[in-house]
């Protein structure tokens, strides 16, 4: 059992390749993250814009009178 303990799972010389693809795939999954987050940031920001012009539309539409009530002013 001592002998499983020390000895490493594969040679030092073969494992090199091993950690470094698991560094590089891990890599990549961080870098795929990341450009999702920015993706669903950008669309939240535009989203976020858009409902804000339809508020500031509505409260202009809200602050001015309806044409429809004024008084209509006779032509000349």
């Amino acid at each position: 059992m001592t002998v499983l303990g020390v000895a490493p799972a594969l040679p030092l010389h073969a494992a090199g390749k091993y950690v470094a693809g698991a560094y590089i795939v891990f890599l990549a999954i961080v870098l795929l993250y990341v450009a999702i987050m920015a993706t669903r940031l950008a669309r939240t920001e535009r989203e976020l814009a858009e409902l804000e012009r339809d508020v500031l539309a509505r409260r202009h539409a809200d602050d001015d009178p309806d044409p429809a009530d004024r008084e209509r002013e006779p032509v000349a």
